[in-house]
């Protein structure tokens, strides 16, 4: 795990579990199957998936064992192994994306921490909590939270934690929080966030930690016009993944790479990348990103005149959010549907207004500033060409003068454009 060969390292932790098995059961052999197939969750996370059978069995598994060993009296010495199989949980809840479950295995992982008073399981605590609030719609409380585990997060007493928690704690949290902090409406500190944590990532060295990095902060530059960087980072998970022969992280990339097409004219492409993409992340259990990805796959196959696929896929993200809860797409995905509304062989005027209005309202109430910038060019592109020229500029005019950073970024540098169509 530390050069982290993971599926080398499950082989050997499989193959120690057997052996275990095989001979008389004593306290001290108990305690050390606990140990290892507490150890065997994290190697299998990468794998195989997050929420793939062979995780969340092993995941059950190491919990049935501290239960059993708890009623015998034999407690495990080491109170990180709980919070192993509970962080184990709540993974395979966020990647089959149950945001109730996640809300609560979040809340439950950072009550015990809070009564336990470690810093360890708090700095991971306040992770959960912020990963869980934010993807829920609940962005900025999800920031408060990560903005509380950097300032517990010390490099060195936590990044040895990395083979125990999926990736190294500090990482995780910094991509998470620009995310957050780009759609809360600041792109420079999002994009500062993400270099950060790529450098950090990097020089801790770690395959996993650095494919995640690689693939959030890639998300942060989609969002931010940067096509490019992008590109790169994506390429360069998809021979880090081949490398280490994790399937899952491959997996999560393709759909990505298929946002990158769809963004830039190619279409077909995004339609072969997304639907593959979206193939191999459902084999393996997992739903997370499924309203970004239905909703990039709408917009291709609308650009293709593929409309009936179009409703199909943009309905999907739409069904989906509501189902899982995975609200954080919410106004983006209606945005779009909208977009594809007027996009149509006959444009429906009035369904794109409604959605547009949606997607500004559901920003608005989320505090998603980016969200709602770009439904507000959306709705003012609409009402100018309708003749509605003077209200157009006026919905967009409050918004664009909300933000204080980000006027380099792509959605900033357009709206600017549109402000200034609309004033002449």
């Amino acid at each position: 795990m530390a050069r982290s060969a993971v599926v080398e390292a499950a082989a050997q932790l499989y193959r120690a579990l057997d052996q275990l098995a095989a001979l008389p059961g004593t306290p001290a052999l108990r305690r050390e199957q606990i140990e290892l197939q507490v150890a065997l969750i994290t190697p299998l996370l990468h794998a195989k998936g997050y929420a793939a059978s062979e995780s969340k069995a092993a995941v059950e598994q190491a919990r049935l064992l501290i239960d059993q060993a708890e009623a015998l009296g034999e407690a495990p010495e080491d109170p990180l192994l709980l919070f192993s199989v509970l962080f184990g949980s709540w993974l395979a809840a966020l990647n089959a994306f149950d945001g109730d479950a996640v809300g609560k295995l979040a809340t439950q992982f950072l009550s015990l921490a809070e009564k336990q008073g470690a810093t360890i399981p708090l700095v991971i605590g306040h992770r959960l909590m912020g990963i869980s609030l934010a993807w829920t719609g609940d962005i900025a409380k999800g920031r408060a939270h990560y903005d509380q585990g950097v300032v517990l997060y010390d490099p060195a007493v936590h990044r040895s934690l990395a083979t125990r928690f999926g990736q190294d704690a500090g990482v995780s949290i910094l991509c998470h929080r620009s995310m957050a902090l780009w759609l809360l409406g600041y792109p420079d500190a999002a994009l500062a966030d993400a270099k950060q944590a790529l450098q950090e990532a990097r020089d801790i060295g770690q395959a996993p930690t650095l494919m995640f990095a690689l693939f959030f902060t890639s998300l942060t530059q989609i969002f931010c016009g940067n096509y490019a960087t992008a590109t790169k980072e994506h390429d360069e998970i998809i021979a880090l993944a081949d490398e280490k022969g994790s399937l899952y992280w491959k997996a999560l990339c393709t759909p990505m790479q298929g946002h990158l097409f769809a963004l830039t004219g190619k279409a077909s492409h995004a339609v072969q990348r997304i639907t593959s993409g979206i193939a191999a992340l459902r084999s393996a259990g997992t739903a997370f990103w499924m309203p970004l990805h239905s909703s990039y796959l709408g917009r291709a196959y609308a650009e293709l005149g593929q409309f009936d696929d179009a409703w199909r896929s943009i309905g999907e993200a739409i069904d989906t959010i509501e189902n899982t809860k995975e609200i954080w797409f919410e106004a983006e995905a209606n945005r779009i549907a909208g977009e594809i509304a007027l996009q149509s062989p006959k444009p429906d005027v009035t369904k794109a207004q409604e959605y547009f209005e949606r997607a500004h309202a559901v920003s608005h109430k989320q505090q998603a500033k980016s969200w709602e910038l770009r439904a507000s060019m959306s709705l003012a592109r609409l009402w100018r060409d309708r003749g509605k020229v003077q209200q157009a500029r006026e919905l967009l005019a409050l918004v664009y003068g909300w933000f204080t950073e980000g006027f380099d970024t792509r959605d900033l540098k357009d709206a600017k454009a549109l402000l200034d169509e609309l004033a002449a």
